[in-house]
């Protein structure tokens, strides 16, 4: 996140001899992405964060491709995956290409275990469902229609508020940022952003935890879980300060951009990287010219594809459309509103749809889990009475 942050304790000079209370010095520890160009923080251990005692056997998490090479519109009935006892099972795989994955996850219990991404940043969006992320940089409270940024190598733990949680997530193997064209030259959100850094919730209460024993963390890399063992409880931080940290943005902090005739989708820009953009559409004012026709037009899906997360209200583009549903608009041929949705759409003054949008710029790959879901038939959902 470009936006600097402190919390805890920590030296007037970085690498320099700082001690604790009891006059042991404190480990000090560099953690970012990109090598050391990237964005990072320094953190301040009471223990080395490198003492494992034992490893178990890894096991794989690669998701199922069933179609490699796909140009058929899909549809999805999210809210079909099953909820699951343990974070890590709960999650169900979708939609990979080398870039990212695409999923959904309906976790019922709190994480007995740290976890560690160390192949992707992560996007959680909380459709369903409230808790607190606990990490070494501090906690996070997060509930329904928040954006929850995790840099990969981040060790977190949830708890859930209730056994109700339904959650959309990106696992992207570069880093998520805001949209460049939203920043000026010294990284701070300009006037025409459609969110300001008062928006972004970053870590607080800062938890020392002077612990040690056998401390469980699963760390999934290149599509395997490895469980390691520690003797030191991973948020033995006593403070840090920087640039590289978890990070909540709430959909409905997104102020939405309207115009006198339809706006196009980059409107909508919520995140960044070099491979995908993710959009939010929020309740908003339609169209506001005399002939206006607030429905989108008709677009040729070219160099992305297209994947729809409904979140809630009524998406006037499409019929038949319910809460956790996804499609997916393949790059290569064109999609549009659904038939009767461009007359409906007509002297409509205002929208209460609220979904999420990615748009991969890589074609994805479908799982077997993602099949499991599938609304049959649905590419021929443009057909009208008369064919």
């Amino acid at each position: 996140m470009p936006l600097y942050h402190q919390l805890g304790v920590i030296p007037d000079k970085r690498h320099v001899v700082f001690r604790q209370p009891n006059g042991n010095l404190y480990q000090e520890e560099l953690v970012g992405t990109q090598g050391f160009s990237g964005m990072s923080s320094l953190a301040y251990h009471l223990y080395p964060p490198t003492k494992v005692k034992q490893k178990d056997k890894p096991y794989s998490v690669i998701p199922k491709v069933a179609i490699e090479n796909g140009l058929d519109a899909m549809s999805f009935i999210g809210f079909n995956i099953q909820p699951e006892d343990d974070f890590i099972k709960s999650r169900k795989t979708l939609f990979v290409n080398s870039a990212m994955h695409i999923g959904l996850a309906a976790p019922k219990n709190s994480t007995p275990y740290f976890y560690k991404n160390a192949d992707a940043d992560e996007m959680i969006f909380v459709h369903v469902g409230s808790g607190t992320l606990t990490t070494m940089f501090g906690s996070l409270q997060f509930k329904y229609g928040d954006y929850i940024i995790i840099p990969r190598g981040t060790v977190y733990k949830v708890q859930f508020d209730t056994e109700d949680n339904r959650w959309l997530y990106v696992e992207s193997f570069t880093p998520i940022f805001t949209p460049k064209r939203y920043r000026n030259e010294f990284g701070q959100l300009m006037e025409h952003s459609p969110f300001c850094e008062r928006d972004i919730k970053r870590p607080q209460n800062l938890e020392t935890y002077d612990e040690k024993g056998e401390f469980d963390i699963f760390i999934k890399k290149k599509g395997f879980i490895f469980p390691y063992v520690y003797t030191n409880h991973p948020f033995d931080v006593a403070g840090w300060d920087g640039y590289h940290y978890p990070y909540i943005f709430s959909i409905f902090n997104f102020e939405p951009l309207t115009g006198r005739i339809h706006m196009p989708p980059p409107i909508h820009q919520t995140f960044e990287n070099a491979n995908f953009v993710i959009c939010s559409f929020v309740p908003r004012l339609y169209d506001y010219h005399p002939q206006a026709i607030p429905a989108p037009y008709h677009h040729s899906n070219i160099d992305s594809d297209e994947l729809l997360y409904y979140v809630d209200g009524d998406f006037m583009s499409r019929n038949n459309i319910q809460k956790g549903q996804i499609t997916l608009h393949p790059g290569g041929i064109p999609h549009g509103p659904h038939p009767g949705a461009i007359e409906r759409s007509i002297g409509k003054k205002e929208t209460q749809e609220l979904a999420v949008m990615i748009d991969p710029f890589q074609p994805v790959m479908v799982t077997q889990e993602a099949l499991d879901i599938e609304v049959q038939g649905y590419y021929k959902s443009w057909l009208d009475d008369q064919h």
